[in-house]
């Protein structure tokens, strides 16, 4: 479906150099032109631009000069059809997504640095929901990752192992278990007027930005993992 509006997302260095990387996610348009299309850049702490990003999210991203980028971009606008790909049309888009092979529609500035570029799917990805490689990982279980792993870790949820092993009834019994677990322990706390209370993160304010952040206590690589819920 075409995205009407766009995405802005900034991260500042707020420890080390004070830089800020700036990333606009574009909006598709009715023909699927801008589709997927990423443009941005990094300022340091006095907004002087470093470089540009561009790029797409589902194919490859660039840095390059802001003054060659700007030059760049004029001679599109000024018809150099040299500069441009074959193709930018949305079709072949959604055609790439059925296929494991990466096709890319990046129209890339001269003397830039690639960032970054995704894998090929892997052949069997459509039997997979076209999942990447990465993303089929997420949930694997090798033997001797439980002795490191805390109990309540989403891979141990007994309804995902069930539909990763391909037994779709025992997963949707055992999702069912799951969340009627959940109620059961809500009403718990609330009987006994006993607030939820995070682990290993804490709300607090994020000494670099002053803001109310979820501050990270430190103690989940410490491997102690008693008194942890019973969730599953």
């Amino acid at each position: 479906t075409p995205i009407s509006h766009y995405l802005h997302y900034e991260a500042t260095s707020h420890v080390l150099t004070g830089d800020k990387c700036v990333l606009n996610f574009k909006p598709c348009g009715m023909f699927g032109k801008e589709l997927h299309k990423v443009e941005g850049y990094i300022q340091d702490k006095n907004k002087k631009k470093h470089c540009v990003i561009y790029g797409k999210w589902t194919e490859c991203m660039w840095s390059v000069d802001p003054q060659a980028y700007e030059a760049h971009k004029k001679s599109e606008k000024k018809g150099d059809k040299k500069q441009k790909n074959v193709s930018h049309s949305g079709s072949e888009n959604d055609e790439a997504d059925n296929m494991p092979e990466v096709q890319e529609t990046v129209s890339v500035v001269p003397g830039s640095t690639l960032l970054w570029r995704i894998d090929s799917r892997p052949a069997h990805s459509s039997r997979m929901y076209n999942f990447t490689t990465f993303a089929m990982s997420l949930n694997e279980l090798e033997p001797g990752m439980e002795a490191m792993l805390a109990p309540t870790d989403c891979r141990f949820r007994p309804d995902i192992r069930a539909m990763e092993n391909g037994n779709i009834d025992e997963a949707s019994k055992e999702k069912e278990r799951l969340e009627e677990k959940q109620r059961a322990a809500r009403k718990e706390r609330a009987k006994n007027d006993e607030d939820w209370s995070t682990r290993w993160f804490r709300l607090s304010t994020n000494p670099h930005t002053g803001n109310q952040d979820w501050i990270y206590n430190g103690d989940y690589f410490n491997r102690n993992y008693k008194d942890l819920p019973d969730i599953y």
